[in-house]
Parts: structure tokens; sequence; C-alpha cells
């Protein structure tokens, strides 16, 4: 998960994942996506004409559903805000979210749906294996792709796909550098999981980044999705090492399992995650004081009082009930990036895909963005953002700025 840049900064949740992220459609919806996209108040241009179609895929049901629901609703949110203050270029937008269950064959099937529809642009998907397996298509088609979220280096293997987050290797190397800014540890122990590519890849960059820095890697244990229950073992031989701040580049379900043990057998370190963890307050039944202190880099703190992330989380929060968090940030300013570039090249929604691609593709390399991610956003041609990371420490059950 839930699943950032080579401009090194990056620190974030995924990515997480995130990878892999309530308010959408699930896949057993009998809808269409035109009837999704009435549902979801999308509408034509004000004088009857054409529209441009905008798609969004990711796990709205399961075990990531925090991080694709939160991609789904900040995408609407800023497409009906685009709509309200005139549409791009004069156009009115429409938009349509298909749930891939976080599997990427159920992607792929997404995605064909949304073609069907005539979706011209992805906002998607939005955890990195999803997200490479539809770049195969969006690469055959032409289409522009702009993945939120999709943090593995893979992602934007072809020049077809961008992405707002950090990639899996910068936010491995911009973690250790924060530790070691900070002096938050002498000794760190590190759980991760070896058969996630998201997981092992910021485990290796965290890694190599360590080597020289005022800190000493004491414990180094992996765990894979098959046992992903039991972490008495990894935290005893971190405890015993002396480990006074645990890296975990995992996602949130199996982080709250580790905080939980850590609880029972009288382990209390600092933990530290990455964008994966965004979300870890939202699991059924945890015990959301454990995670008092737990700090992670991520690029969005709902809790900044610029005027931007304050009416963001306000209409958020009022239109689907909860605390947005750092996947529905990159979202958000993934589609106002999208206007920000249609405009830049005057495209219009009558053009054909391939050739909205090629003027996007072109804008992307030229503008600044601006967005809740990030005040300073631009990228070159590889699809990677150039940005500044945030980092959040829990406290009292929220999110706040740990700067």
């Amino acid at each position: 998960m839930k699943k950032f840049s080579k401009a090194v900064s990056a620190l974030m949740a995924s990515v997480m994942a995130a990878s892999m992220l309530a308010g959408c459609t699930d896949a057993a919806s009998t809808e269409t996506p035109d009837t999704q996209a009435q549902a979801q108040g999308t509408e034509s241009s004000a004088d009857g004409g054409a529209t441009f179609k905008i798609g969004a895929i990711g796990p709205l049901t399961g075990a990531a559903a925090v991080y694709g629901n939160a991609v789904c609703n900040a995408a609407e949110l800023a497409v009906e805000e685009i709509n309200a203050a005139g549409g791009i270029n004069g156009y009115q937008v429409e938009y349509s979210k298909e749930d891939d269950e976080l599997n990427a064959e159920k992607s792929v099937n997404a995605y064909n749906t949304l073609k069907d529809w005539g979706m011209q642009i992805l906002v998607g998907s939005t955890t990195s294996a999803c997200s490479i397996a539809v770049s195969e298509n969006t690469k055959a088609d032409n289409m522009f792709q702009l993945t939120p979220s999709g943090s593995a280096e893979e992602c934007v293997k072809y020049d077809n796909v961008f992405r707002v987050c950090f990639s899996d290797p910068n936010q491995g190397i911009a973690s250790a550098q924060y530790i070691a800014d900070h002096n938050l540890a002498t000794k760190v122990g590190i759980i991760y999981d070896n058969s996630d590519v998201y997981s092992n890849g910021i485990y290796q960059k965290f890694k190599e980044e360590a080597a020289g820095k005022n800190f000493e890697i004491v414990s180094e244990e992996a765990f894979t999705a098959d046992n992903a229950t039991d972490f008495s073992v990894q935290l005893q031989k971190a405890k015993d090492a002396g480990a006074d701040l645990v890296f975990l580049p995992i996602y949130y379900q199996a982080a709250s399992l580790i905080l939980t043990q850590a609880n029972t057998m009288g382990y209390s370190p600092v933990f530290f995650g990455v964008d994966g963890m965004d979300g870890i307050l939202s699991v059924e039944n945890f015990d959301t004081k454990l995670a008092e202190g737990v700090m992670l880099l991520t690029p969005f703190a709902a809790d900044a009082q610029d005027d931007l992330t304050v009416n963001f989380v306000k209409n958020y929060k009022e239109k689907y009930g909860d605390v947005p968090n750092q996947f529905a940030a990159d979202a958000y300013d993934a589609v106002y990036i999208i206007k920000q570039a249609l405009e830049a090249k005057n495209a219009t929604p009558d053009m054909s895909t391939s050739d909205i691609c090629e003027a996007v593709k072109a804008a992307m390399t030229e503008i600044e963005a601006s967005g809740l991610t990030s005040s300073k956003m631009t990228w070159d041609a590889s699809g990677e953002p150039n940005k500044e990371p945030k980092a959040v420490v829990i406290k009292e059950g929220a999110y706040v700025s740990a700067e």
C-alpha cells in the first residue's frame, strides 16, 4: 500500500502501499460506469458538449480498502470542485471509479471497464503491483496514467506514467536520513516483509543509507505474507539487541499486530514507519493508544494549518465522515495536477486519448504544481516527482506534525 522521488527527501505511507486504503462502489455492483458517474455527481459540459473523462482504480473492498477509498474519494472531491469552478479549459469532467480488490488481474479488468466507458486519463492504480500491471495496458493504448500512490520503481517504467508520491527507494533513504538528522536512535531494529516488493525495496535502501550514520542496525528480521500474524521472534531479537527504535517499512495491518505484541512483551522502543503505516488508526479492534508516539514519513499532515489543508480536511470530513490520509491527499493533488497540465497545453476532450497523453506528458516536465503534499512539485521525463516530504507523529489518536 497501499505503496517516492528521485530527489531523495522522500518521507511518508504506501505506500505504501500502500503500497495498499469510505464510500466507493464495490466489485459486486451491478451499476455500469455511466450510472456510477451519474451517481457520483459528475456532469456534462455546460453547453451539453464533450467532457473530459477521468477514471480511478483502487482496492475499494478488502484489507487495503482504506487506501483505495481514500484515493477514490479525494479524486471525486477534486473533480466536483473543478466542475463547480468551471471545469478544465471550459469543459466539465466526468469521473468513474472501479474496485480492483488489491489484485493485479482485477485491476486490469477495472481498467478495461473504464476504457469501455470512455476514460481518457487514469488516476491509478492505487497500489504498486496493480499500477504496474495496468501500465502495460496504458502504454499499449498511449493513455496518460498518473498514479497517486504506486511507489515501486517499476510503476513509472513507461513514459506515459507519472506519479505523485515518492518512490520506495527514496522512502528508505529519507527514513535513514531523518532518523540520523534528528538523533532518534543509537541502535535500530528492522522488521520487514520479504515477500513484498514495497517493503523489501524500502528496507534495502534504508540499510544502504544507514551505513556511516550515527546509529547502528542491530537486528534485521523478515516475515512473509504467509506468516504475518506472530512477530514475537522478530521483536524479541530487536529487544535483546538493545534496539531503541524499530523501523517498520510495512503496511498498517501487520504494524498494528507488532505494536500489540510489543506491548504484551513489555517492549517499548520508538516505532518508525513509512507511508504504508498510514491507516493504522483505523484498524478494527486495535487499541490506538498503543500507537502513541509512532512516527512515519509522509508528505501530508492533516493537522497542518495552511488554508489548502484546512479546507481540504474540512470538506473531506463533511462529505465522507473521515479524516483524509496521505493517499487521499496524493489523489486530490493528482486531479489538480492533471487539470494544470491539460490547461497548459489547451487540451480539449475531443482530442484522441493518445493526443491528450502526448500533450499531458509534455506539460508534466514543464509545470510547477503546488498542492497538499508539497508547495512545489516538478517532474522530469522519468515520471518521478521532486517535492519536499514531511514527518508526522501519532499523538492522542491523531497524526500531528513532527516538526
